[in-house]
This record gives C-alpha cells, structure tokens and sequence, in this order.
C-alpha cells in the first residue's frame, strides 16, 4: 500500500520463533474456506496460512490439498483438525496419518481436547496449537504438553464458549496464565489489533473474518460484500439455551434459530435450520440467507476485500506504526493524527 512505503521488517515474536515464520499472523481454519490458494497466500506473505482439514471429502483428498498448496509455497503453512462429537465421526486417525505423510509439521486443534492426538502428533515431530475459548482449557493444553494456545475471546465467529469474556480480559489474563507461546483471536482484523494484543501479552494473532474477505477466499464475492457493508452489530449467538453458543451472521435464517429456542424449543426443533449443508450454499452460490454461516464482530472494522499476502503486509506495517506512534507520547511528542 502506499502509505507503507518503508521496508517491512521481520516481526519476531516466541510464535514466530516456534515455526519458523515470519509475522505472527494466522490465518484461522475456516470450513470451507481453508483451500489451498489462501493458505499458500498468507503463508507466502510470511504469515501462516492454515487448510482446514475436514473441509476435504476424504483423507486421500487432505494429501492432494496439501500437496497443491506446496506447489504454491515453500513457507511452513499448518492444517486444522476439529474435533467434535458427532453421530458419526470423521476417521480422525486416517486424516491425522494424511496430515503426517504429506510431512506437514503444524496442526491447529480445536473443539474437543487433542489428548487422543497427542502422542501420535508428538511421535512424528507435529506442533500442536490448540484453540481454547478460556483459561481454564489453555492451562489445560498446556498441562498435556501443546506447543502453543490460540485463545478466543467473545468477539469471535464460530464458538466463543460460554464464558462471554472479551479479549480486552481475556489475552492478559492468558498472559499471566500460561508459559507457552500463544496468540489471540475475536475481534482482530488489523495492524491495531495485531499491536494491542501484542501489548496485552499475546504473541500474535489468528484472525478469520479478516481472511473470509481476501481474493483468494473461496466463497462467493456476495458473502464478501455482505461483511464489508455489515457492521459490528449484524451478528447473532444461537444455541444459547443448548450451552453451544455460536456467533453467526445475523439473518433471517439466525433470527428463526434464536426465537424458536427462545420460546422453549429444542435442538431437533431448528435442526434442518442449521444444516452445514445449507451454510456450504452461501459460500458457494452467495446467497446469505440461505442458511447460517460464522462470521465475527470484526466485520464491522473491515472496508475492503484485498488479496491476502497484502493484508498481512497492511496488518504488520500498520501494527508497526501503531506501536511506534503510542511510543512518541512518551517521548512528548504530538500523537499521530
């Protein structure tokens, strides 16, 4: 961009220093969205880009998606495996044997605890990041010997967990907690949230929502546009009856889920509501109402859709000059305009 015309240094961070790259920026693993092209564009930009596992049919398709983002990078990039229970589980041992024979050395857990990963990841060289919702499960993670924690504060898409605490509490109090790297996601989607969570302890920062609005990801140029007109409020938390809270975006589809269990009803009774498949059609054919899909209150700080090698280059430069500009009031001079 042309506001940063200076050369943009190397942020070292312990995140950085622990897989080798360059600028602690992470790009989450999104379903449906963790393709090959994003992973490889944020990878290549110095941050990591992350596949989402499970996005993949099959495990044989995991190693082909892998091997397609190796074409397109040779910076470390990692795979998200989420693990939840379902009627019928994914064979989560066959996609964690793809993972390690493509020779991928970074995997994002999420969900349920990566306890019964462990060993098998820890055998073959695999750092685990383990994305918790509070402090209590990252001391947890790292008790059973995580390499590094991504915390999630209320702000984020997806599930916040139960708690409802913010990042501005959440990333210190993890900072005081843990002695592991980690970074911070909810809420962040630029260079001032890289720097305030910086500031708060973190040692980087796993942003989604941010992502979803970059060329390369894969949904329709509709879903983009929406994000970028919608501001912090066009979000909704379903499944708080259930304790499953999720963030989604707020649409017709979202407000029939909150008012149904508001008045007393259950699971089965929104069930066909929120079938993935039907969130899967509003990446793929853009039609926003056509069923829910995640999405954060960073929305409301997001302006444009950019490539996203660019705006991990924006995220840093303005991080940098965000920290650089707060520093000049110490020395008395005037702040930034």
């Amino acid at each position: 961009m042309r506001e940063h015309v200076r050369a943009l240094p190397r942020l070292r961070t312990r995140f950085t220093e622990l897989l080798g790259i360059e600028h602690p920026v992470v790009q989450g693993g999104m379903m449906w969205v963790g393709r090959a092209e994003l992973a490889a564009a944020v990878s290549e930009a110095g941050g990591l880009g992350i596949l989402t596992a499970l996005t993949q049919p099959t495990p044989a398709d995991l190693a082909r998606e892998i091997e397609r983002t190796r074409k397109l990078t040779e910076k470390p990039f990692g795979v998200n495996l989420t693990i939840l229970p379902t009627i019928t589980p994914p064979p989560y041992d066959e996609y964690r044997r793809a993972i390690v024979d493509s020779g991928v050395t970074i995997v994002e857990t999420a969900g349920s605890s990566p306890e019964p990963h462990m060993e098998f990841f820890d055998r073959h060289g695999v750092r685990l990041i383990h994305k918790c919702t509070s402090i209590r499960h990252a001391v947890k993670a790292e008790r059973l010997g995580v390499a590094a924690v991504s915390i999630d504060g209320f702000e984020c898409a997806g599930h916040p967990g139960e708690d409802d605490i913010p990042g501005l509490v959440l990333i210190p109090a993890a900072a005081e907690a843990l002695t592991i790297p980690f970074i911070a996601s909810g809420g962040l989607c630029d260079g001032r949230g890289l720097a305030a969570a910086l500031v708060l302890g973190a040692d980087g920062v796993n942003m989604g929502t941010r992502f979803l609005c970059s060329t390369e990801a894969p949904i329709a140029g509709a879903v983009k546009r929406r994000i970028v007109e919608a501001s912090e409020l066009d979000t909704r938390l379903i499944f708080r009856e259930l304790r499953n809270t999720a963030r989604v975006a707020r649409n017709s589809v979202s407000e029939e889920v909150v008012r149904i269990l508001a008045a007393g009803g259950t699971f089965p009774d929104v069930q066909p509501l929120v079938a993935g498949g039907r969130g899967r059609r509003v990446f793929e054919d853009g039609d926003t109402e056509a069923g829910i899909w995640s999405v954060g209150l960073s929305q409301g700080l997001i302006h444009d859709v950019a490539p996203a090698g660019e705006l991990v280059r924006r995220i840093v430069a303005e991080a940098r000059d965000t920290i650089e500009g707060v520093t000049e009031l110490f020395a008395g001079g005037p702040p930034r305009s």
